[in-house]
């Protein structure tokens, strides 16, 4: 009797043990996958100081008699800089010349943007029919506000939307060389919060970059004093370059963009 006991209690655990894992599984199956929303495209998240849909009209038109040699993307830091589609803010005109000359040069920077966004300007026409010889691409310090529009991402989510838009650009333009910059330093002292974040990010994106045969160009250092403040003669408000500040980016990308 105590053996049949035993093999009854055996089985009924058995049973029991299966049905929790079965419940499991289940539980797993109808949860939904965890999503990087960096790498979902999505149109204008935030209000900003100028029409971002009028602005992606402007580089659907412009693009079509630029035939651009150099092609830059990005967020504020690259819209404010200077060159065509003409922005109301233009804070580094100068430095442009220095960097660019008389190349012909499309600016794709849109003031808010993050990696998702340039994914659907990518996705609806902005970089179609377009073969340049050198795509700058700088994004993802606004990845790493939450609004209530959009929620903060982590430097190792920013990180593969920078590669899935790379991966973007070159299935468009094969021969296009690419050349990634480090996200700029933000927030006056050393120890902003936003100084770790991009710190961890820049250090993500340089051995893939090795690997993704694309150019990382890391300048933050230089956009620095001694003791790890950002001047404001740089960067007026401690995230947006001056014309000095353009300047330091014009002389790193110079000879890149001349070989």
């Amino acid at each position: 009797m105590k053996a049949i006991h035993f093999r009854v209690t055996f089985s009924l655990l058995a049973l029991s043990l299966l049905a929790t894992f079965v419940r499991a599984e289940e539980t797993r199956a109808a949860a939904p996958p965890s999503t990087n929303t960096a790498i979902v495209p999505v149109s204008k998240l935030e209000i900003d100081g100028y029409d971002w849909f009028a602005r992606h009209e402007a580089v659907l038109e412009t693009k079509k008699t630029l035939n651009p040699e150099i092609v830059l993307i990005g967020d504020s830091i690259t819209h404010f800089w200077s060159g065509e589609p003409i922005a109301k803010i233009r804070n580094g005109v100068e430095a442009w010349k220095l960097a660019f000359g008389d190349k012909r040069v499309l600016n794709m920077g849109f003031g808010w943007d993050r990696t998702q966004n340039i994914l659907w300007r990518i996705e609806h026409g902005e970089f179609d029919g377009l073969h340049p010889r050198f795509i700058i691409l700088n994004i993802g310090t606004n990845n790493f506000t939450t609004t209530k529009n959009a929620k903060e991402n982590t430097p190792a989510e920013v990180a593969e939307a920078i590669g899935v838009i790379c991966d973007r650009l070159r299935a468009k333009s094969p021969k296009s060389a690419i050349i990634v910059m480090g996200v700029f330093p933000r927030g006056q002292k050393a120890d902003n919060p936003y100084r770790a974040k991009i710190s961890a990010l820049n250090a993500l994106l340089k051995p893939w970059a090795a690997k993704a045969d694309v150019a990382f160009v890391d300048i933050g250092v230089k956009m620095l004093d001694a003791d790890g403040s950002i001047p404001r003669d740089i960067m007026r408000d401690f995230c947006h370059p001056s014309e000095k500040g353009y300047a330091i980016w014009a002389e790193a990308v110079k000879p890149l963009i001349e070989k």
